[in-house]
């Protein structure tokens, strides 16, 4: 069985789950005088087995529960539903829905318990009173789930990144999917997802703030016309770019990169979005690589030139000569003694 086999199974049986309790839920409003009355059926004791007598009489305050859970799971549910419609506007609105509805799924869990304990016939109110010593207790040894938390909402309100924006973190290049009061999940190229403590972000590159700028290096032959192959760039520019719409600005032809052993290196560079990048990069490639081979541009492939040595004719050299070839080494020592010194 695949992960999404299992993933769609075991949210299926959760779906099911929630339709028992709503089901339990409306019976036991519909019956509460059968179930939680003076003549409640649950008040007597069937089979005269002490356990399975006190396990029968315990039906209600299990009925209880199961409302408790279902009634704060559909709140909070309908809390998040309203907060994501009302927040979905912008990517800084989905950013903070995302976070608020991190904290309501804590907060609902914790009213649960407490609604829980209080069915059972807990005093909560003096567990909340207590609560005082216990939060110091656990608040000392949750010192990074703090920071975590004071973290998340910084980067939220001081708009660092938002979901949906694509940044590097660690080196990690993603995808934010979610921040969480907690973590936040990046996911990359490949669908994985990287998990990151909020009070573990020191560093962010985030590259969905500002356009980015694709380099596209294309070689040419030494043989080829720098000239013509020019001319023909600047004709045909607006070519290039009607046939890539993901560029929002250029392409611009910057010159000559680098000339390098088998290839003179011309240099393209173009704006666009961060999610763009990498189609556009391919499509740069595609386009200058059509336009080359139409009007017959050589491409250069890595050259050996292998040169039989010559015999050096020492008797070509006169004593003159070695004189002035000595002169002139001297004369260029003494006019760059400054820059040598400055270097140094």
């Amino acid at each position: 069985m695949s992960e999404t086999e299992k993933r769609d199974g075991l949210m299926t049986g959760w779906y099911v789950l929630v339709v028992v309790m709503a089901i339990v839920t409306v019976l036991s409003w519909a019956f509460s005088d059968s179930i939680y009355g003076e003549d409640s059926v649950f008040n007597s004791a069937p089979t005269g087995n002490s356990a399975v007598d006190g396990f029968y009489q315990m039906i209600p305050d299990i009925i209880d529960s199961i409302k408790v859970i279902f009634i704060v799971y559909i709140v909070g549910k309908i809390l998040q539903f309203i907060l994501t419609k009302a927040l979905s506007g912008s990517n800084k609105g989905i950013t903070a829905s995302k976070l608020i509805c991190s904290f309501i799924k804590y907060a609902v869990a914790i009213v649960a318990i407490l609604a829980l304990l209080s069915a059972w016939g807990v005093d909560t109110a003096t567990l909340v009173a207590s609560a005082g010593i216990l939060s110091l207790v656990v608040g000392l040894g949750a010192q990074s789930l703090i920071a975590d938390i004071i973290a998340g909402l910084f980067t939220v309100f001081e708009d660092e990144y938002h979901v949906g924006d694509i940044v590097v973190i660690d080196g990690w290049r993603g995808t934010i999917e979610e921040i969480g009061i907690r973590a936040t999940k990046v996911v990359d190229a490949g669908g994985n997802t990287k998990i990151i403590n909020n009070s573990e972000i020191t560093s962010v590159v985030n590259q969905t703030q500002h356009l980015s700028c694709v380099s596209t290096v294309v070689s040419i032959d030494y043989r080829e016309s720098l000239t013509r192959v020019e001319l023909i760039i600047r004709d045909n520019l607006d070519r290039i770019k009607a046939a890539i719409p993901e560029i929002v600005e250029g392409p611009y032809y910057k010159g000559v990169n680098a000339l390098s052993p088998s290839s003179v290196d011309l240099v393209f560079m173009s704006n666009c979005k961060e999610e763009d990048y990498f189609p556009v990069s391919r499509a740069m490639n595609r386009e200058v690589r059509f336009l080359f081979d139409e009007y017959g541009i050589i491409s250069p492939f890595p050259q050996v030139v292998v040169n039989e040595p010559l015999a050096f004719d020492k008797e070509s050299m006169s004593a003159y000569h070695e004189w002035a070839a000595q002169r002139f080494v001297q004369k260029q020592k003494e006019l760059s003694k400054d820059v040598e010194e400055q270097n140094n």
